[in-house]
């Protein structure tokens, strides 16, 4: 991979050329854009994680990539599940999974809500504010609920700051609030951000866990039993992060400085991008290509898909997916452009990516590890174009 003006890399680089071939063969004849999903890709990504991080329950977060065959396969190696939405339940419900093995992971819930996942058996919920655990106490009472503390996300080339989460001192609040109401205390979580590049925001984070939960054992008398350490492992984009390997090393030891040799009874992860991001090539058609003027050096590629298609995370350019162009010769800089009748459905702009110069209106490209946020992103009818359509590899 070239790191001066603009990216290029060889296809081996992210993709065993045989995998790449059977992936162009068996999308030969599909309509683009597609999204091509390998589901060995997924099965080898749950194994690692299982094999790096043995003592912590996997709990997949089902928006990264809900496709029936991701799921069902995930519940057969015997993965929980991160549910966010009545939706998402209903939907691993109809698969045949447990609602022992789902938490109701989302921290912005109605009541209605609560009520219909504790009527069907779900008794794990994460919660962040007062007025939530009231609801809580109400809809789902004496369940157990974990409380999802606020972290920065730095390092994080997709931060979840802010929005989520609440400060250690109010935490407080809520625990003891929750005992209040007749509910079980039952754990912490925190969220690095996704694709979190800096390791060391996860002892950051345990930190504050540590501290929290020493003072409910210590003043609030309440024995946590969890540690939710959400997501945040990287999928393989063009900016390189370190093995799982390594993350996993550092997580351990950082968990030992926190706890020393008495971890919590049940440690909790949520992958969803490290888990499914690598299983999914985009293909896609160049629509157009053109200069705004007679003196610009960089030529404007259009594919047939853009922010609105599912590669909503080129906002801001924050995910630098790898693109693969086909053919030989001179690789230009250029600008990669969306199809829409948007202004913003700019894919790169501020880093170029290149292609062979003598690439032509009709080709494919090939859009690697977008298995992850690309068809659950995409929009069901802007411009009238259809959601993503996504195919399993055979």
């Amino acid at each position: 991979m070239e790191t001066t003006a603009a990216y290029r890399f060889p296809l081996e680089t992210f993709m065993a050329r045989e995998k790449f071939e059977r992936i162009k063969e068996f999308a030969k004849d599909k309509e683009t854009p597609c999204l091509i999903i390998d589901l060995e890709v997924i099965k080898g990504n749950y194994e690692a994680l299982r094999s790096n991080l043995p003592f912590a329950n996997i709990y997949y977060a089902v928006k990264a990539n809900p496709t029936d065959e991701v799921v069902s396969l995930l519940a057969s190696l015997g993965s929980n599940f991160d549910v966010a939405t009545r939706y998402e339940l209903d939907q691993l419900l109809r698969l045949g999974v447990a609602p022992e093995r789902m938490s109701f992971g989302n921290t912005i819930k109605k009541e209605k809500d609560i009520a219909y996942f504790y009527e069907k058996g779900v008794r794990l919920f994460v919660t962040d504010s007062i007025a939530d655990i009231d609801k809580l106490s109400r809809a789902a009472p004496g369940s157990k609920v974990f409380f999802r503390l606020l972290t920065e996300g730095l390092g994080a080339d997709w931060p979840l700051s802010r929005k989520f989460g609440s400060h250690p001192d109010l935490a407080r609040q809520l625990i003891k609030t929750a005992v209040r109401f007749g509910l079980q205390p039952y754990g912490i979580s925190f969220h690095p951000g996704s694709q979190q590049r800096d390791i060391g925001q996860w002892s950051t984070a345990l930190t504050q866990v540590g501290q929290l939960w020493n003072w409910a054992r210590n003043e609030a008398k309440v024995e946590m039993k969890m540690i939710n350490m959400g997501g945040g492992f990287p999928a393989n984009y063009v900016e390189a992060t370190d093995a799982l390997g390594q993350y996993a090393e550092d997580i351990q030891r950082f968990l030992k400085n926190t706890f020393g040799e008495n971890l919590p009874e049940e440690i909790i992860i949520e992958p969803g991008r490290s888990m499914a991001g690598d299983a999914g090539v985009i293909v896609s058609e160049i629509v157009n290509i053109a200069k705004k003027s007679v003196h610009d050096r960089n030529s404007w590629v259009f594919l047939d898909i853009g922010k609105f298609g599912g590669l909503i995370e080129t906002l801001d350019e924050a995910i630098k997916y790898p693109i693969y162009f086909q053919g030989e010769g001179k690789a230009v800089p250029i600008i990669l452009a969306g199809p829409t009748c948007d202004s913003m459905d700019i894919l790169y702009e501020k880093k170029l990516y290149k292609m062979p110069e003598k690439t032509k209106i009709g080709e494919r490209v090939y859009i690697l590890s977008t298995g992850a946020y690309t068809q659950s992103y995409s929009s069901i009818y802007f411009n009238g174009f259809p959601p993503l359509v996504a195919h399993i590899l055979r």
